[in-house]
């Protein structure tokens, strides 16, 4: 996926989990921040963002906050798309080229099921499978978690797609974690253990856990390589 306009900001502060102050060009600037998570590892005054430049004359703000250069001990920057919004389609690109499913299989997005609503349903021939989507923006030492604040909402779409598996469908988890430099991925028990426990739980009811990094530019993100699981 491609951004059709970005620039570059320093980062100020976050009054709350929608809006930032971002100095740009020398003034500051009020911004959407597309992540209402916590993101406080990545939202450290001075840190260098990238905004994405709307054309839409009617919003509010002009600006939103996609990107962070994440500061790092010893380290270069890692670049760490924010937004929100994004892993669901570069997801959707990657189920075309991952091989996971025929190059002529079905596949719609927020599908409905039950009491449920997924974010990708797939019919490949015979198989028919629901796919569920986490963006991951935690990173410590190379090491990718979920999630970063407690998700209740998380746990029930994991739960629900256990049923979906109970009933004769094929269900997949798949974790976009939206950066490089990855050596795993892995529940975040300490913040939310009933996420890693319903994660777990799923697993061995036959949900498939995946996790995939992706290369990040200021202006680009598109799903690359596997990574493995530690559940």
């Amino acid at each position: 996926m491609k951004y059709s306009k970005i620039i570059k900001g320093s980062f100020l502060s976050r009054p709350n989990r929608f809006i930032a102050k971002v100095l740009i060009d020398g003034n500051e600037e009020t911004v959407h921040v597309k992540n209402t998570g916590r993101c406080r590892e990545l939202l450290i005054p001075g840190v260098t963002v990238y905004l994405y430049v709307s054309d839409n004359p009617s919003r509010k703000t002009k600006y939103d906050l996609i990107a962070v250069e994440k500061i790092r001990d010893g380290k270069t920057p890692l670049l760490v798309n924010m937004d929100s919004q994004v892993p669901n389609t570069v997801a959707h690109e990657w189920l075309r080229e991952s091989g996971l499913f025929s190059e002529n299989a079905l596949i719609r997005r927020e599908v409905t099921y039950g009491k449920s609503r997924f974010d990708f349903y797939i019919e490949d021939g015979e198989r028919k499978a629901f796919l569920e989507v986490k963006g991951v923006t935690l990173e410590n030492d190379g090491v990718a978690s979920f999630p970063d604040a407690p998700t209740e909402r998380g746990v029930k779409h994991i739960n629900e797609l256990t049923e979906c598996v109970k009933n004769g469908y094929e269900g997949y988890i798949l974790f976009v974690i939206q950066m490089k430099e990855i050596l795993f991925m892995t529940p975040n028990d300490v913040t939310h253990k009933a996420f890693g426990d319903a994660l777990r739980n799923a697993e061995k009811s036959g949900v498939k856990i995946l996790a995939v990094d992706c290369v990040i530019t200021p202006d680009s993100i598109i799903c690359d390589k596997n990574v493995e699981v530690k559940l």
